[in-house]
């Protein structure tokens, strides 16, 4: 009989242990869903309030209380934003610059991490980790030197000062160098006893192979440079090679007052073509990241 208790007993204490456990399990998985849609909510709502303020009147713009849901669609907004300025040459603009470092970054960083990944030569990490203190450099702080060399060679006002001093990248030769080295050696070395190239190797084996890690820096890049307001500004002062970012901050003074349902449209044409660009590219960039081991 005591026996008989005694298993009853255990069996109601394990009940009672998986019990509990499922009830933690729910809360736990409870707490997990609210804070994500608190964290979605937090980055969300940004582009919401833009798109929102883009589509109202210029009173319901400046309205308080706010409201998310605008009480009359004004696409109007766009067709004024848009024809405000030379949009369209500030758009040209804006992918030519953005396409041409793109372009040139990858003719630079592929044979460097190439290099730096499969190769054995001295000093070899010393160079990377120059390199890498680029990382560690913004932009703001070489303008200057870079601004007063440009001028003194007369290319202000041109394409050149907005592009060349961007044509490598310390992100993109880590990142290239990282996803290189987890291709194995053998693969290399069976290329090399069919004669291939070191050049055929790079672009036939290794870039296939990357190319998760190209498009996640293709499209940082391509974020940083179409965004980029503080270099084209200090570059240029003339709508020649004006970029949309600057075009974009110019609707504030368009008018002599602030008509932030006008500005708001421009910060939408400015945005979009990054949203649609990640939609499309967002497994890639998980895919880059796994395959190379960065958390």
């Amino acid at each position: 009989m005591e026996t008989r208790k005694q298993v009853i007993y255990m069996e109601d204490k394990a009940n009672g242990e998986n019990r509990f456990k499922e009830i933690f399990k729910i809360i736990f998985k409870g707490i997990e869903l609210l804070t994500l849609i608190f964290m979605i909510v937090i980055f969300a709502f940004p582009f919401i309030w833009m798109i929102s303020t883009s589509l109202k009147t210029t009173q319901e713009a400046i309205m308080i209380p706010p409201t998310i849901i605008p009480s009359e669609m004004m696409i109007e907004n766009y067709i004024k934003a848009w024809s405000s300025g030379p949009f369209f040459r500030y758009l040209g603009n804006s992918l030519f610059i953005t396409m041409s470092i793109l372009v040139l970054q990858f003719v630079v960083m592929i044979p460097a991490a190439y290099a730096f990944s499969k190769f054995k030569f001295k000093g070899n990490k010393f160079l990377f980790g120059i390199i890498l203190t680029g990382l560690m450099v913004p932009p703001q702080i070489t303008f200057l030197p870079v601004y007063k060399m440009m001028s003194n060679l007369g290319l202000i006002n041109t394409y050149i000062p907005l592009i060349l001093p961007f044509i490598t990248s310390s992100f993109g030769i880590f990142l290239l160098r990282q996803n290189f080295m987890q291709i194995p050696n053998e693969i290399i070395d069976a290329a090399k006893l069919d004669n291939s190239t070191d050049f055929k190797i790079m672009w036939k084996i290794m870039l296939p192979m990357a190319k998760p890690a190209m498009i996640t820096f293709g499209l940082f890049s391509f974020i940083y440079h179409w965004n980029n307001y503080f270099w084209p500004l200090v570059m240029s002062n003339t709508d020649l090679v004006r970029t949309l970012p600057i075009g974009v901050a110019m609707l504030k003074d368009s008018e002599g007052i602030v008509n932030w349902n006008v500005v708001m449209a421009g910060n939408v044409m400015l945005t979009a073509p990054i949203l649609i660009i990640y939609i499309f590219l967002n497994k890639q960039i998980k895919k880059a990241f796994a395959y190379s081991g960065i958390k």
